[in-house]
């Protein structure tokens, strides 16, 4: 790979990355305000968004040539590498089973990994729907 496109790629993923993660902070933030912290209503929502959106990304990059590559950086590893968690999954579903509260920590983790596969799902049928017929 050409070194000079490897730094322009990972400016475009640091860059990104800081985003997602700001992102992710006001997310929880909101949620938290809105809904309390008897679940992790933040990282389910940043990682249903995700989700959806790397859905959508995943057929909207296909086919889209070089300018693909930097696309792919900044949106995907980037934007939504910031901005999904699955450490933090992990670790609220740890926190929630330690505290008693093992079948929260069940459903956390159930309606996370089913939501997220619909929503992949749905972000891809999505692009599919907007793409121009060939």
């Amino acid at each position: 790979m050409n070194p000079s496109l490897w730094w322009q790629q990972l400016a475009l993923v640091m860059g990104g990355g800081a985003l997602g993660a700001g992102l992710r902070f006001w997310i929880g933030g909101q949620m938290l305000r809105q809904f309390g912290t008897g679940f992790p209503y933040g990282t389910l929502a940043a990682n249903f968004i995700g989700s959806l959106v790397g859905g959508f990304l995943l057929v909207w990059l296909e086919n889209r040539g070089p300018s693909a590559l930097y696309l792919r950086a900044f949106l995907v590893v980037g934007i939504l590498g910031g901005l999904t968690t699955f450490s933090s999954l992990m670790m609220e579903s740890l926190m929630l089973a330690r505290t008693g509260r093992g079948m929260v920590a069940f459903a956390n983790l159930g309606v996370s990994l089913a939501g997220g596969l619909v929503l992949v799902a749905l972000g891809a049928w999505i692009a599919l729907q907007l793409r121009p017929a060939p």
